[in-house]
């Protein structure tokens, strides 16, 4: 019966506290996710008086090729058991539209609907199943497709209570709406090629609005994403992205490395049988850069259930019990390929997560729908008001905000970048999950992640792929990406920001549950054309490396992450860059690198400790002298400079040679020496920033600029030196 006033006190807390964590989209209860009550069966009358009453109005992209269809005409048996080879199930679904001589030709419209009541409850749930013959996303396409969409009603009140539109995989949030208007039919956006689906709800019809704009509601109801400040307005669910103004280019499926329609078991496919060439590249790693001109989403068919008094759109579909295709044990089909880049010294491949999807009745959502609420707070507002709910537990989530890196005006030419938003949708995976999860708006969230240590990989078209390690779970602020610096008043613990690199202070703690990737929630990726593969070869190396962080002297830290020996990640051939690399005993090392027109850029036997930093010094500080030299029009000569500028490159190079003499030192293993010379180049540097302040406009704004933001490096990495015990 319906929840009132006497439910009991421990369950209004658990719900409360369910509401409160789930900000977060992570939960803080300490309780793991209460159990829900069992379902069975509506009756057959009552099973097609609700599937009738809220059967979705479905809308498709204008460059559809697979609508939902009925399976069964391609069955075959195998041992004794009813299966649907993808091969026949795509080649003769592409042969009926080829035969009607029709490109519209919808074979066998048809819905598959089951509904399941929660026993003692009001709480009913139509399932809307729609089954593809094949769905051609990005990197994550496979034979056969089935997709879902629950209505959650309370058939006492005759009142829907929710809707859960199914996205892509499980770590995607759905795309829900709670409480939607009672007389609102549900209108279903279905993504162009994996069907995920995106709910219309209000007036505008035939589009998907993720926040609400004047006086029209948005179509969903999940809270907002909770971790990255500058992507905190944006309800976490997928929606669709190129209806959103994202852009999101297909791939062409392989198999045995040739494209599907080339293969003999396939003789009905071409190439004009899948996503149009104007949405498709043929390969992530083939561009040189990010593609564009990728078309936005157009609707084209719309069909409306065929018993409907007065049906909207083009055409219609047949409702089926779900129970009249249970019999088919599996839906088959031999891998497709499509190759994954994982950075490494050697770049790795996979293509383990491109599967065939399990039969709708294998899977526990089938029986237990609340199983599919992936925003907490809705389960948490079920579960308020009907017994049958259990209330949500801890979930982890990992987020990231994916951009691009690029040059900026403010720095000299090739020494200096800056982030801006993606211009195309990105994929990212686990290594720990078989499936690849798209981005939304350039964001990556990944929830229901299991706690432990990961490989976050994101790869994206026209881009160099990035990977990382991300520790999640335990309700703990698990991506803490945290750097020594120093204040005038004390050394502290800080992140480093774009505009302030190794120098701000803050809290980078995430809330409980939620795993923040990247360097403070960015992960910028760099065009294929303007890739750089930085190495670090940890090979005879006496430190044992746990972390490598790579800097720009303007975008600040790009990269930050656990390693286990060698690392290896794309940069920017026009940044200038600081390597910092730690041991498992924190101690630090610093490399410069500047990669002048190389493709690969290799770290040799890094390592940590005092003549690590020295030398760095010396490095960044020779580098600055080069800098200021040509821009006060030395053409790189110091000696030939006067004023203020001849003083300022004599002092960078007084403290260069001082720096060299530390790093030499310390590696003869005479610490009072070398921190005699550290005191030495410190000194130093304080005369070059108060001749640097003197310059003026003898030398331009971006290269004084940059010689501030390396002198700061420089100063940073000399403190850490005369702090490190470690020659």
């Amino acid at each position: 019966m319906s929840d009132g006033d006497e439910r009991p006190t421990r369950r209004r807390f658990l719900a409360a506290v369910a509401v409160a964590g789930a900000t977060a989209l992570a939960g803080c209860s300490a309780f793991e996710s209460e159990p829900n009550a069992a379902t069975t069966p509506a009756g057959e009358d009552e099973a097609r008086r609700l599937a009738e009453e809220y059967a979705p109005v479905l809308y498709f992209d204008a460059n559809e090729r697979w609508f939902p269809t009925d399976p069964r005409p391609y069955e075959s048996e195998r041992d004794g058991e009813a299966v649907v080879s993808g091969f026949d199930a795509l080649d003769g679904y592409t042969a009926e539209r080829a035969a009607s001589g029709d490109e519209a030709e919808r074979p066998d419209s048809t819905v598959f609907y089951n509904v399941r009541s929660y026993e003692d409850s009001p709480l009913s749930v139509v399932q809307y199943w729609f089954y593809s013959a094949f769905d051609q996303f990005t990197t994550n396409f496979h034979w056969h497709d089935w997709e879902v969409v629950h209505v959650f009603v309370d058939t006492e009140r005759e009142r829907a209570q929710l809707h859960v539109a199914s996205s892509h995989s499980r770590r995607v949030p759905n795309n829900e709406h709670l409480d939607p208007s009672g007389d609102t039919v549900p209108r279903v956006l279905s993504e162009l090629g994996s069907h995920s689906s995106a709910l219309s709800l209000n007036e505008e019809r035939e589009s998907f609005q993720r926040v609400s704009t004047g006086q029209i509601p948005a179509d969903i109801t999940n809270r907002g994403i909770t971790g990255i400040e500058s992507v905190k307005e944006i309800p976490a669910a997928y929606g669709l992205p190129r209806d959103e103004g994202f852009r999101l280019p297909f791939v062409v499926p392989e198999l045995d490395g040739a494209p599907v329609y080339e293969h003999d078991r396939l003789p009905n496919v071409s190439r004009d049988s899948l996503v149009p060439d104007a949405l498709t590249v043929r390969s992530y790693d083939a561009l040189a850069s990010p593609p564009t001109g990728v078309p936005e989403r157009e609707t084209g068919t719309v069909l409306d259930f065929e018993g409907r008094s007065a049906p909207e759109g083009d055409g219609t579909y047949s409702l089926v019990p779900a129970a009249e295709v249970e019999h088919v044990a599996a839906f088959t089909g031999p891998q497709l390929s499509f190759e994954f880049a994982v950075p490494g010294f050697a770049e790795d491949a996979i293509a383990g997560h491109l599967t065939t999807t399990d039969p709708p009745w294998t899977q526990e959502r089938y029986d237990d729908p609340v199983a599919d609420i992936s925003e907490p707070v809705h389960r948490a507002a079920l579960a308020e008001r009907y017994d049958a709910v259990g209330a949500p537990g801890a979930v982890n989530t990992v987020v990231a905000e994916v951009t691009e890196a690029v040059t900026t005006d403010d720095a000299p030419e090739n020494e200096g970048l800056t982030t801006r938003e993606s211009s195309v949708e990105s994929v990212v995976l686990l290594e720990s999950d078989p499936e690849a999860v798209p981005t939304f708006g350039g964001v990556a969230l990944l929830r229901d992640v299991p706690t432990g240590d990961h490989r976050l990989t994101v790869n994206s078209a026209g881009s160099a792929p990035y990977s990382q390690r991300v520790r999640v779970g335990d309700g703990e602020a698990a991506r803490e990406t945290e750097v020594e610096t120093k204040t005038e008043e004390s050394e502290t613990t800080a992140t480093p920001t774009a505009d302030d690199p190794g120098t701000a202070t803050r809290d980078s703690s995430s809330p409980p549950g939620v795993s923040v990737a990247g360097v403070d929630g960015q992960i910028p990726l760099v065009a294929n054309d303007d890739a750089v593969k930085l190495r670090v070869d940890a090979e005879g190396t006496d430190a044992a490396l746990s972390r490598v962080a790579v800097a720009d002297d303007f975008a600040g830290r790009l990269y930050d992450s656990p390693v286990e020996g060698s690392d290896a990640v794309y940069v920017h051939r026009g940044g200038a860059y600081t390597t910092e690399v730690r041991d498992e005993a924190d101690a630090v090392g610093a490399f410069r690198v500047n990669p002048n027109g190389e493709s690969v850029v290799t770290i040799d036997r890094p390592e940590t400790g005092k003549a690590s930093l020295a030398s760095f010094v010396a490095d960044v500080t020779r580098e600055t002298v080069a800098t200021v030299s040509d821009a006060g029009g030395g053409g790189g000569v110091a000696g030939e400079l006067t004023g203020a500028v001849g003083g300022l490159t004599r002092a960078l190079e007084a403290t260069a040679a001082a720096a060299d003499r530390a790093a030499e030192r310390a590696r003869a293993e005479d610490a009072p020496g070398a921190d005699r010379a550290l005191r030495a180049a410190t000194d130093n540097l304080e005369r070059a920033a108060n001749r640097l302040a003197d310059v003026g406009d003898a030398v331009p704004a971006q290269a004084r600029d940059a010689a501030d933001r390396r002198l700061d490096q420089a100063e940073h990495r000399a403190e850490q030196a005369l702090a490190s015990t470690k020659l």
